[in-house]
């Protein structure tokens, strides 16, 4: 393994299947050199066998445990005291701002895996391969059945194959919001447009990444505020982005970065930075102050204006990323798995994951038993 040492983007290999420089990559390639150079607080940047991105960090493993069963767990006798011993170190194969695990288009898939367990040899009490596509609704032809071999390959390599998240999006196959909103049930239109009411009284602001403003370091410190706000008030705390990590995007004009700022009368209440890369709109990260975003019924609206200028861009999908799966599965979008393949040497714990791996898969479970009107 070893660290990281990044590449200029011209260094990399050329695409000439029209999906970036990665393999299952859906957003600019730039935008994980970012990550790399400036990883979140407590990362460590790392390039594994392969030139494969990767990352060291602590992982608490009830990360993407069941919300009932963390909060179990935090009323259980002492917890404040044991459990700090359910943070592990682990070494990452994959980055946290690609959607999906991203390798160089020249990979050979069905020998990576073997390679990173001999190359990590233990160095940390886990080794995951994060976020392997299941299927290949967005991917590239071809790439569906590479990330299926690579799972394979993981399999036969030892690693035990968990189930990860559901990545959402919308395919617009509409010629308006009305049309979108048509195929709604009425109890979920009705509510979506009594939402809807405030815009008028919002101002919408579309930034490019690279644009003027984003060299005025006050500016770009109250849109970290902001989204310090959301990621405060999360129930899932993994990846803390670092200030220098949003300066290096926000001033990138060859991502093709989409800053949409919503103001209100009393100023910025929130944002959203979005990418537009090979005919998608990739929804990255948000901000909101609080409580104003809710009163302004924020997701809804910033989902709608996502949704119309991916129309008016001409884009195949809206992909809208990982998080509040039953939320934006009331809003209409899909859902695509993915699975985490993960090496553990410990034989008590790969018996218990073996055993409990339902219990990891909150995202399957809520969508499978979501009310949506």
């Amino acid at each position: 393994m070893t660290t990281v040492g990044i590449s200029k983007a011209g260094d990399a290999p050329s695409n000439s299947g029209g999906a970036g420089h990665f393999l299952y990559g859906l957003e600019p390639p730039e935008l994980v050199r970012h990550i790399l150079s400036h990883p979140p607080v407590g990362f460590i940047a790392s390039h594994l066998a392969g030139e494969v991105p990767g990352f060291v960090a602590p992982f608490d493993l009830l990360t993407t445990a069941d919300l009932s069963l963390r909060r179990r767990v935090e009323r259980m006798p002492g917890a404040r005291w044991w459990r700090s011993w359910l943070r592990w170190s682990t070494q990452f194969v994959g980055t946290t701002a690609s959607e999906y695990l991203v390798l160089p288009r020249n990979s050979e898939v069905a020998i990576l895996p073997a390679r990173w367990v001999a190359e990590w040899a233990g160095a940390t009490r886990l080794l995951i391969v994060k976020d392997i596509p299941e299927s290949g609704e967005l991917l590239f032809p071809g790439e569906g059945e590479s990330a299926k071999a690579l799972a394979e390959a993981c399999r036969k390599a030892g690693y035990l194959l968990v189930e990860g998240q559901a990545l959402a999006y919308v395919a617009i196959d509409f010629s308006t919001p009305a049309e979108y909103l048509s195929r709604l049930s009425a109890a979920r239109r009705k509510d979506i447009r009594r939402k809807l009411k405030v815009r008028p009284r919002l101002r919408v602001e579309v930034l490019s990444t690279g644009s003027p403003e984003f060299s005025d370091s006050s500016f770009r410190q109250e849109l970290y505020e902001l989204y310090l706000a959301v990621y405060a008030q999360s129930e899932v705390h993994f990846d803390l982005l670092t200030a220098e990590y949003f300066a290096a995007v926000l001033q990138d004009s060859s991502l093709e970065g989409r800053l949409f700022l919503y103001w209100s009368v009393d100023g910025l209440i929130g944002f959203n930075l979005c990418f537009l890369h090979e005919g998608k709109l990739i929804d990255k990260y948000v901000g909101f102050r609080y409580p104003a975003a809710r009163e302004y019924n924020l997701y809804a609206v910033s989902w709608m204006e996502n949704l119309e200028y991916a129309l008016a861009k001409g884009c195949t999908h809206y992909v809208a990323g990982w998080t509040d799966p039953e939320i934006k599965a009331y809003l209409g979008a899909s859902f695509t798995f993915t699975r985490h393949a993960v090496y553990v040497r410990q034989t008590a714990l790969r018996a218990f994951l073996r055993r409990f791996s339902h219990l990891f898969e909150s995202d399957r479970n809520l969508l499978g038993t979501g009310k949506h009107g």
